[in-house]
């Protein structure tokens, strides 16, 4: 499999807009790898698209990406889903203000991610509904697997309550990767089908020390509902006995550099941090 992060940051871009901090300034002057964006990935084997932050136009034009024909879901929180409106970008025939032909993209979302799909609107109504009438996409949802070409995947919901957010086994020619870039608190690893992937792309959880502003997570802050921390992380990548880690999702106010994560990776066997444009093999 080949897979490309295309944006390796979390809520907030880096350089986050206005901030005079080290971390932004240095990514301002130095661009990527200093430089994040929101939180996206590329299969290339399917032209599968997971996720659609602010600047996922931009990303895939970035990563010469030109065609896109799935487009998956993670969860529904803005930072995933602010772009949605690139698959309109994408396909649309200026001329007749629907879709080329052959352009259309499939929305392939889990059954109970699907049904929320109408809560993204404009001031028309659902985007979802403007999109199907002019064939932008085409939706296509299911219960716990799916198959596209040669390619499975597995959708596993984290327990949150009332919020939906799903972690992705992905599953080709023998070799396995878990896609769990985002509140995947509490994790699901009773489930074998999370056990022994060749790679596992996770957030990297709260780092309690060296934050922006001289910042101390609380006992009670609403962030370690959703967030393991790094030191839990490191722990649960290896009770899933994953052949290689890679860390996604990285959070502006944790205040730490490029160079920062890769001192870290230097302590570590088979555990990388992302940054924008990273191609992967599986």
């Amino acid at each position: 499999m080949d897979f490309t992060i295309l944006g390796s940051g979390g809520c907030m871009a880096i350089p986050k807009p206005l901030c005079r901090c080290p971390v932004c300034e240095e990514a301002r002057q130095k661009g990527v790898p200093y430089a994040r964006t929101g939180p996206s990935a590329f299969l290339h084997d399917e032209n599968l698209l997971i996720d659609t932050p602010a600047e996922i136009g931009y990303q895939l034009n970035r990563s010469r990406i030109d065609r896109v024909d799935y487009l998956l879901f993670t969860h529904l929180d803005p930072d995933h889903v602010e772009g949605f409106r690139v698959v309109e970008q994408a396909t649309i025939d200026f001329r007749t203000w629907q879709a080329y032909h052959d352009r259309s993209i499939n929305v392939t979302l889990p059954e109970e991610l699907n049904d929320r799909l109408g809560n993204i609107q404009s001031a028309y109504g659902p985007l979802i509904d403007f999109y199907e009438q002019q064939g932008f996409v085409r939706r296509i949802w299911f219960q716990d697997k799916m198959r596209i070409g040669e390619t499975e995947i597995t959708a596993i919901s984290v327990d949150r309550g009332s919020q939906v957010s799903f972690i992705y086994v992905i599953e080709r020619q023998g070799r396995k990767m878990v896609y769990a870039p985002c509140d995947i608190k509490p994790f699901p690893e009773q489930r074998s089908e999370l056990h022994g992937a060749d790679l596992l792309v996770i957030q990297p959880g709260i780092f309690e020390t060296g934050l922006k502003d001289d910042f101390f997570y609380q006992e009670d802050h609403i962030s370690r509902s959703t967030l393991y921390t790094f030191e839990e992380t490191i722990a649960l990548a290896k009770r899933l006995d994953a052949g290689r880690t890679i860390f996604v999702h990285l959070e502006e106010y944790w205040n730490r550099s490029y160079d920062d994560y890769t001192a870290l990776e230097e302590q570590m066997d088979n555990v990388r941090f992302a940054y924008d444009g990273m191609q992967v093999t599986v």
